[in-house]
């Protein structure tokens, strides 16, 4: 018998959660910066009083955390994170410059079980 399709099968999986990754962690640093712009926009206008700033950073930064939320969840489907870890994960997204290091965790949490 040939251990060849389980090779096979195991190397399209690692693939899967390679890309995965990938796509989380873009989404994790996008978010965060995006998060970092909407928060200096926030004390620019609410403490230092400026007027006329762009309306539009807050939509932006809206429509990168909806699209981290579902890449996260896909990466934690994949590697079976579970669900207080998945639910952390997604909330890093909300806090400034956490999301930069939830992202490092689990990036080498998910290299070190799967050999990504």
């Amino acid at each position: 018998m040939s251990t060849a399709p389980q090779q096979s099968a195991s190397t399209e999986k690692t693939k899967k959660i390679a890309s995965a990754l990938l796509r989380y962690r873009v989404l994790a640093y996008a978010t965060g910066i995006w998060l970092l712009v909407l928060t200096v926009e926030v004390v620019a206008k609410y403490i230092f009083g400026v007027e006329n700033l762009p309306t539009w950073i807050a939509v932006v930064h809206g429509w990168v955390y909806l699209v981290y939320l579902i890449l996260t969840v896909d990466l934690a489907i994949k590697v079976r994170w579970p669900a207080l870890r998945t639910i952390g994960t997604l909330l890093a997204g909300t806090v400034p410059f956490l999301s930069f290091f939830v992202e490092h965790w689990r990036t080498t949490q998910v290299k070190r079980d799967f050999g990504v």
